[in-house]
């Protein structure tokens, strides 16, 4: 029975490395299939040419002149994001000419903003380099600079560039905001704008991810902080929970939900995909003053999320970790999860989702919880792709190493951030068959 105060997901919106669409996602996931290839020529290191990358976006017919000339200011990730919005809108079934525009929230999830890695500044760089020394002449870049940047950088590089122009094409003028908080901040932007419904400020919420980390700037910089896979088996390197796992492959892509009330839902005999039942945020410090992971990074959110729920770890389908793939990161998501679960509930299945798709940035949050939704609603726990072994202290986990079914419909969706930042939701995935 859904309470009339719940807050609902009526639509969801999917273009990722792995399909243009939630069907074409869906399809090619149940079926084991990664959205991960080699590209290579583009002289980058071996390393840096396995990527998750969109093939094609379809850009919705009918786009209002007024808007035209704001969309050529777009970055790549942010027509990801409008791509996956617009999917959202549509599958929701909603008349949106029956909202008023005051009750309907927007929230994005911008991640870092690749362009706020100086992504634009890019050609002038390479155009002074000599290829050897670690700093260029600074006169030199000034003036090719002049010659090489796009004089609309700012437009392309400031957070809210897809907030700005979501906000306009479907007229979204209630509560809102767009979030740069890295790997969680699609946690986040869920958390406030279901609560923006929760709270009666809004009667609809349309929350997107969008990333793009397959440039040469955010490649770069992962690559220096060691972060990503060394790729030796091609596209099957990335392997979160692996024993032999070295890193993540980066990917591009974007996703988002459409929210709204139980109530609203019901008075309009909306298809149900899922119920929100509850969400935790925290921030651990790491011990190490260098740039590091706490040591048990997700607990608390996740012990927060499930206390908001009214549920115990064992009436979960299943558990989808971030699963970065890093050596600490890892680690320290299933120490996290070993502490939860304890000696009560350790059958609990971990799926790690990010191979399918490579890690998409902010859109990889909202994704997995799509994925995740898909999965428990058809009681099916996922596979993590390319996991044979554990490390030996996580024996005792129930990492899934192949797809089983559940009886089970509630799953924990939980992501975390350098330095400790996590964010844990709890779903609960329905049919589209509903008791009110």
């Amino acid at each position: 029975m859904i309470s009339a105060r719940e807050v609902v997901v009526t639509g969801t919106g999917l273009i990722s490395p792995l399909g243009r669409d939630v069907p074409e996602n869906w399809e090619n996931f149940k079926a084991g299939r990664t959205g991960i290839e080699r590209f290579p020529g583009n002289g980058r290191p071996d390393s840096l040419q396995y990527l998750g990358k969109v093939k094609n976006i379809d850009i919705p017919e009918g786009i209002p002149a007024k808007l035209q000339s704001q969309m050529r200011f777009l970055n790549r990730g942010s027509m990801l994001g409008f791509r996956a919005a617009y999917e959202a809108v549509r599958t929701s079934g909603m008349d949106l000419s029956q909202v008023s525009r005051e009750r309907r929230a927007l929230y994005i999830a911008s991640g870092d903003l690749t362009k706020v890695g100086y992504e634009f500044m890019h050609p002038a760089i390479m155009a002074v380099w000599d290829g050897r020394s670690s700093c260029v002449d600074q006169r030199r870049l000034n003036r090719m600079s002049l010659e090489k940047v796009n004089p609309f950088f700012l437009l392309e590089s400031i957070c809210n560039n897809a907030f700005s122009f979501l906000s306009a094409y479907f007229e979204f003028k209630g509560p809102n905001t767009s979030l740069a908080s890295l790997s969680p901040c699609g946690g986040h932007a869920l958390e406030l704008a279901s609560r923006r419904i929760m709270q009666g400020e809004a009667d609809v919420a349309l929350v997107v991810g969008c990333g793009n980390w397959i440039s040469d700037v955010p490649l770069m910089e992962m690559d220096g902080l060691g972060i990503l896979s060394r790729c030796r088996k091609g596209e099957k390197s990335y392997r979160p929970f692996d024993r032999h796992r070295d890193g993540f492959i980066a990917a591009e892509g974007g996703a988002a939900v459409f929210l709204e009330s139980a109530e609203g839902a019901r008075d309009r005999r909306a298809k149900v995909h899922a119920v929100i039942k509850g969400f935790g945020n925290c921030m651990e410090v790491a011990e190490s003053r260098r740039l590091s992971v706490p040591s048990s990074v997700s607990v608390r959110s996740m012990r927060m999320a499930l206390d908001e729920a009214g549920l115990d770890p064992g009436r979960l389908a299943f558990i989808c970790p971030h699963g970065s793939g890093t050596r600490k990161g890892d680690r320290s998501e299933l120490r996290s999860i070993s502490e939860l679960l304890g000696d009560q509930w350790p059958d609990v299945p971990i799926c790690g989702l990010k191979p399918y798709t490579g890690h998409m940035a902010a859109a990889s949050d909202l994704a997995e919880v799509i994925f995740g939704i898909m999965a428990a609603a058809e009681g099916i726990v996922p596979a993590t792709l390319n996991f044979h072994q554990a490390d030996e202290e996580f024996s005792m986990l129930n990492l899934s190493s192949g797809f089983r079914q559940t009886d089970l419909r509630c799953f924990l969706s939980t992501s975390y951030g350098i330095l400790g930042e996590s964010s844990s939701t709890v779903l609960e995935a329905l049919d589209g068959q509903v008791s009110w």
